[in-house]
């Protein structure tokens, strides 16, 4: 198959061209300077810039696109981030819908979008979006992708938790208090924490490229729901380090401002996409997925 991929030089873009390119896809990579090799091509998302005949033939395009959201959440940063989502996604869509060949749209999105806080409700594709910063900008960033819906593309939205191997800048910052030897709980420890592999994160993604009838939201997390507190203990059994040290609330959301509720509110979230559509996790719980992340 062809994959047209933006957002190739994060964690989540590498990791997925490896893993396409080693079993025989073509690739072709959005970049915003000048291109180095053949299958490389320019845009401008911020502009609304990319050529239509840079998509023809292609089965697939892939946004994983978007500014980092581990860092406080200044009015500015707040910008960064809602832009370079919803640029993104914009630029891929009104490019899609004028292909004669309708390609499937694939984006990354975030399981945040369901709210800060959602107790023990189990949350599926079905739930409505939340209240909040990060449900605004799931709902102007799944939006985007209308045109190319509208058009007759298949769009798919992966709302994902955190990502987890050893590479992965989520899962580094997750982890280098156990090393260090003050590991924790976060806040309470009783909020459910939606985590994936990043052998099964990838395999989703190829499930839902060829899938026909999956479409729309797709919850990429964990089909056994983990609260915080097990997933600490199962990380510290994982590094052989102790998890004595839990962090307070107060000093998350003192430290990290909004961003805290990230890590401190709930969500229950059920990959029911998936799994109606027979799709298998490698990993379906959080000491097998943390054993995957460290091997």
């Amino acid at each position: 198959m062809k994959y047209v991929l933006a957002g190739s030089s994060g964690f989540l873009g590498k990791a997925l061209a490896r893993d396409l390119v080693a079993d025989g896809h073509q690739v072709t990579r959005l970049v915003r300077r000048e291109p180095s090799q053949p299958s490389e091509v320019r845009w401008d998302p911020a502009r609304g810039q990319l050529d239509p005949a840079a998509l023809e033939n292609a089965d697939v395009i892939v946004n994983v696109a978007g500014a980092n959201i581990g860092r406080p959440w200044t009015p500015a940063y707040r910008k960064v981030i809602r832009e370079s989502r919803v640029s993104t996604n914009a630029t891929l869509a009104a490019a899609a819908a004028q292909l004669e060949q309708r390609p499937v749209l694939i984006t990354q999105s975030g399981i945040g979008g369901y709210g800060k806080d959602c107790g023990d409700r189990i949350l599926t594709e079905e739930s409505e979006l939340g209240e909040g910063f990060l449900s605004d900008v799931v709902r102007v960033w799944e939006g985007a992708t209308d045109p190319a819906r509208d058009a007759g593309c298949r769009v798919v939205a992966l709302r994902t938790g955190v990502v987890l191997d050893r590479a992965a800048p989520a899962f580094q910052l997750l982890s280098l208090p156990f090393r260090l030897g003050f590991g924790g709980r976060l806040g309470s420890g009783k909020q459910y924490f939606p985590v994936v592999s990043l052998t099964d994160w990838l395999r989703a993604v190829r499930h839902c490229a060829e899938t026909n009838h999956v479409a729309g939201p797709v919850n990429v997390a964990l089909p056994n729901p983990v609260t915080n507190q097990d997933f600490t203990k199962a990380l510290g059994a994982a590094l052989h380090r102790p998890t004595l040290v839990p962090v307070p609330s107060f000093a998350l959301k003192t430290l990290l401002g909004e961003f805290a509720w990230e890590l401190l509110g709930s969500k229950r979230a059920l990959p029911n996409a998936l799994l109606s559509s027979s799709f298998t996790f490698t990993h379906p719980t959080a000491a097998t997925a943390l054993t995957a992340a460290l091997t």
